[in-house]
This record gives structure tokens, sequence and C-alpha cells, in this order.
């Protein structure tokens, strides 16, 4: 948790809006996942959001269904996606976020999670299937362990509800952009920025916007607003139409320093 509010912090002071950029664990494989997740790291990326890989995903497009996929063919699990996190800590302090569903967590148990994944150096976790009236346990077991739980806001999350989902935000609050999945084209900065705008005002924390950004000047025409851009589906597509090039981790460290570059 605190990595995270330094790293908003120091963001701040420099002037600068952080770039989250999610990867789904282990895809292709562990060591190609390592080696991309380095590059990212080294290219500036701020926070990462690392993707705990489920055959029924909730809210993915295609793209990061494929990227799932991959990767439980290639032994993905959930103590594998740990040591992975460990290795990952040998070579960056950005916060680690674990992205998941439910399921993977219930097979796990929330308390024994909560503790390997503060173990391994993770900082928080992001449930994309698990509604904030159902966290309670999950948040009690992550908070034993000083771990975020990041909560998501969408633009269909009505009046009432909203300032209760603001309110048990920690870490950085994850709003979506859009109603679809991951990937979605068709965004609209000023209908995103009047969102935020609303949600800003209850939130906390800061607040980081995604869903349908894909290209730099798609993360320059957020970030002149928001705290944070999210990028999942663009860097999943890149590593889907290069497995076999050898040369895919110098390309995630130029789209990396591509998108930074707009967070300026």
């Amino acid at each position: 948790m605190k990595r995270i509010d330094d790293r908003f912090k120091k963001l701040k002071e420099k002037g600068e809006k952080a770039l989250v950029g999610f990867v789904t664990a282990c895809d292709p494989d562990y060591d190609t996942s390592l080696a991309l997740i380095k590059e990212m790291c080294e290219a500036g990326l701020d926070v990462l959001e690392l993707g705990i890989p489920f055959s029924d995903p909730t809210a993915d497009g295609p793209v990061i269904q494929r990227s799932s996929e991959r990767a439980l063919k290639n032994g993905a699990t959930v103590r594998r996606i740990l040591k992975l996190v460990e290795a990952i800590r040998g070579f960056t302090d950005i916060p680690v976020i674990l992205f998941s569903y439910t399921n993977p967590l219930l097979a796990f148990g929330y308390e024994a999670f909560a503790q390997s994944a503060a173990r391994a150096g993770a900082d928080g976790v992001l449930v994309v299937d698990m509604p904030p009236e159902e966290s309670d346990a999950l948040n009690r077991a992550l908070e034993a362990q000083a771990l975020s739980l990041i909560r998501l806001m969408a633009p269909t999350t009505d009046g009432q509800r909203a300032p209760m989902v603001a309110g048990a935000a920690s870490g950085f609050l994850y709003l979506i952009s859009m109603v679809g999945v991951t990937g979605s084209g068709g965004l609209d900065a000023g209908a995103v920025e009047a969102l935020y705008d609303r949600v800003k005002a209850l939130s906390p924390v800061p607040v980081c916007v995604g869903f349908g950004i894909s290209t730099p000047d798609d993360v320059g025409a957020i970030a002149r607003f928001a705290d944070g851009v999210v990028i999942g589906s663009a860097f999943e597509r890149l590593i889907e139409t290069n497995l076999d090039n050898p040369e895919l981790p110098t390309l995630i460290g130029d789209q990396t320093r591509a998108y930074k570059a707009r967070t300026r």
C-alpha cells in the first residue's frame, strides 16, 4: 500500500500522471513474461497490473481472453504467478497489483492468498467480478497484510452507490471509461472527463481511467485530466502478434515509452 501511495505522490510532485500497464502473468510463458515486464519497467511503467489468468474471465475482451488461454496452457498457476512477483521485485520497486477474478482467490483461500501475495511483494489486488457488497472477507484479509483492494467504478454505477464504492477505495480507484469489454473502441475523452469529474469529487484516492485506451493520443487525451491511465489490451495485442518475434521485449519497451511520454 505504501508503494502505491508513494508512487502517486512522487508523480504529482513531478507533474506527471501514472502509466498503469496490464499484462497477463506467464503469457506466453514464465520466462518471456518476466523479460517483457522488465522491459516495461525500464521504459517508465509506473504501476504494473499483473493478470491472474482464468478460464472464464469477466469484462475482458477477446485479446485478453486469448492471453489467459496461452498462459494457462503453459502452466500458469496462482503459486507460479506469486513466484513471478518475487522475481519482479528483484529489479523494480514499482507497485504491483494482482488482477484477478473471484474463483482463483476462493480456491486458494483469502487469508492464505493475502499472506502469500504480501510475502511475494505485491501491493494490491483488483477483483473484477467481486461487488463491494461481497468483498468484506477478502478486504479484511488484505488489510491485515497492508494490501490495497483496488475498487472499480463503472459508468453505470448510480448516484446512490457511487459514494459507497469510492469511500471504500484504497490505493487508487479504477474508473471504467465505457460500457463494454477491454479492448473496445470508440473512446470519447469528453464524456470520460465528465464522468471522471463526478467520480473524482467522491474519491479519497487517485483515480485512474481504463478501457478503450490504445494509442499514445488516447493516453494524452485522458492524462490531461485523470490521475492515471490504464492500458491492457494494447500491450496484449502486441504480444499476441509477435509471439515468435525475438524482438518482442524491445517492441514492448518502445510501446511503453511512447505511452509514458504522453503522461508528462
